[in-house]
């Protein structure tokens, strides 16, 4: 029923063994990397454009959800694209190979537009305080000028 490099998720009791186990030079794996890569490339590239990122946050999101429907796709199809069967029933392998590193470029995108976020209130904050030393200036100065 299994062929015999196959590991079972049951028989899995070590993470790293597990990816050593994982023929990286599969050329749908290698495609997948470069599709990781250029993800990653993208979100940074891509940061001071807001509606862009958006975007992509929004349609990486949607690929981690149908990612179990993914898997489940992959597993009765593996024999076109693969020379192994790595989807198990579990989604171990498509949740490591594929939906932790798009989750990690998601987090990665909320990062920077946290700190867009607060370095945007630090310039109004100094900006307001700015606007507030000169209206006081202004305050003084006119007062000096009907007092004499």
């Amino acid at each position: 029923m299994f062929e015999h490099d196959f590991i079972e998720v049951d028989k899995i009791d070590n993470f790293l063994a597990f990816l050593w186990n994982i023929d990286w030079r599969d050329p749908w794996l290698i495609g997948l990397i470069i599709f990781h890569i250029s993800v990653f490339m993208m979100a940074i590239l891509t940061r001071n454009y807001g509606n862009f990122q958006a975007v992509l946050f929004f349609c990486l999101l949607l690929l981690v959800y149908f990612s179990e429907s993914i898997n489940e796709l992959a597993a009765t199809n593996w024999k076109i694209f693969s020379r192994q069967q790595y989807f198990d029933s579990n989604g171990l392998f498509i949740s490591v190979v594929f939906s932790i590193p798009i989750l990690l470029n998601c987090i990665l995108m909320v990062g920077s537009w946290l700190y867009q976020s607060t370095q945007l209130m630090t310039n109004l904050k100094i900006a307001q305080l700015k606007e507030q030393i000169r209206k006081e200036k202004e305050s003084t100065e006119s007062k000096k000028v009907k007092s004499e």
